[in-house]
Formats: structure tokens, sequence, C-alpha cells
């Protein structure tokens, strides 16, 4: 047992390696620090997928036959594709020992992982929501994550990003409501300047009128006058 244990103990020490020197797009793993059959990974939702602005994270459970045997896959954040915290039936988990490769590497395993989750086929341990829901749960995710001690421990980087992220959010809404009240009070100020000159405009409209007639009348009155005088 201690032979398969250390055989799975490098293979894995070596695809960390490989991991850290040749990164995977939009996925980062950490093994937790006193476990190394524990693993723990991060998916950046791609862009133009419903997932685009979230994170999520997830676990790969190793065996000690590892790489003979394949890992149990997880995920822990919600996310409208997979049940949290259930045993995801893919071809490169334990739910099908018979199609596993021991050639395949971490890296192989969080690939096909990426890859099913921006799919829409059917497994166990998947559910079907719509896009909108999905991107319900991309925004949500951020929040989540960071109530989360141990995703905070393994992935400090990804966290800052995150409370980034949160910020910059905060601002936007800050200023949608600076803008909106702004907006608000404009209309306010405009209509009451409306009913202020309304009176003061009706006053001004029939003096006008006045002055005109009284022009129209000195008019005839002149032009009558010298008629007259001829």
């Amino acid at each position: 047992m201690n032979r398969i244990t250390n055989s799975a103990t490098a293979r894995l020490k070596q695809d960390y390696l490989r991991l850290k020197k040749d990164p995977i797009p939009y996925v980062v793993a950490e093994p937790v620090p006193s476990n190394i059959l524990e693993w723990h990974y991060v998916v950046k939702g791609p862009e133009k997928t419903p997932y685009e602005g979230g994170f999520y994270h997830g676990k790969l459970i190793f065996p000690v036959e590892f790489p003979f045997q394949p890992p149990s896959i997880y995920m822990t954040t919600p996310n409208g594709r997979f049940k949290v915290n259930t045993r995801l039936c893919l071809s490169i988990s334990d739910f099908h020992p018979d199609t596993w490769n021991p050639a395949w590497s971490v890296s192989t395993i969080l690939t096909g992982l990426l890859s099913f989750m921006i799919e829409n086929s059917p497994t166990m341990g998947s559910i079907n929501t719509s896009d909108y829901e999905k991107k319900q749960f991309a925004a949500q995710s951020l929040e989540y994550n960071l109530k989360d001690k141990l995703f905070c421990e393994l992935f400090p980087e990804t966290v800052e990003t995150i409370k980034a992220e949160l910020e910059h959010r905060k601002e936007l809404e800050k200023q949608a409501r600076h803008q909106s009240t702004a907006s608000e009070v404009s209309s306010l100020l405009r209509d009451q300047l409306q009913r202020d000159q309304s009176p003061l405009y009706n006053v001004l409209t029939n003096l006008v009128v006045i002055i005109g007639f009284a022009a129209f009348a000195f008019t005839v009155k002149y032009v009558l006058w010298s008629v007259a005088t001829e």
C-alpha cells in the first residue's frame, strides 16, 4: 500500500509542476497542503458563455491507486450546471473506471471538466437550468466563494481578483443610483419650473396680444386720418 501511495504522490507532484509550468486556460488548481490526494480547483467562467463573470470552486479526490484509478470530481459553488457536493458522472471520473486512461494527468481532468461544463450534455450529477439562471449563479458565485475559508486559503490571488470585481460592481451601482437620482431631481425641477412659469407665461401672452391690438388700432386710426387730411 505504501508503494502505491508513494506512486500516487510522486505522480501528483509531477502533475502539479507541469500544471504550474503550463497553466490551463480558465482553471487553477491547488492540492490541500496536508493531503496531496485532495485537490481544489477554480473555474473562471469563459467569455461568451452563461458562466462568464463567475468563479466556480470544486475538488478532486484521488485514490491511492492513482494514476491507475480515476479521481472523484465534485463542484462546490452553485452554478446551474452541476449539483453541488455530488460526485459527477464523467468519463474522466471514478464513475467510469473502465474508460480511464492512466496517461491522463490532472491537467487532462480539469480540461475535460471545463469542456463538459460549457456543454449541455446530461449526466448523473448534472442539472438542467436556463442560461438566465446560470448567469444569476455566476453573479452570486463571487460572494459565495469568499465565505469559504479553504477557498480563500488556497486561492489568495483569485480572492483578490474577486474582491476587486465586487468593488467595481459596487462603484457601478453607486454611479447608476447617482445618475438615477440626478435624473429624478432634474425632472422634478423641470416640472416645478414649468408650474412656476405657467402664470407668468399666460400674463406675457395676454400682454403681447393687447399690445398687438393696440398697435393695429393705432395703425388703422393713422391711415383714416391720412385719408381725411387729403
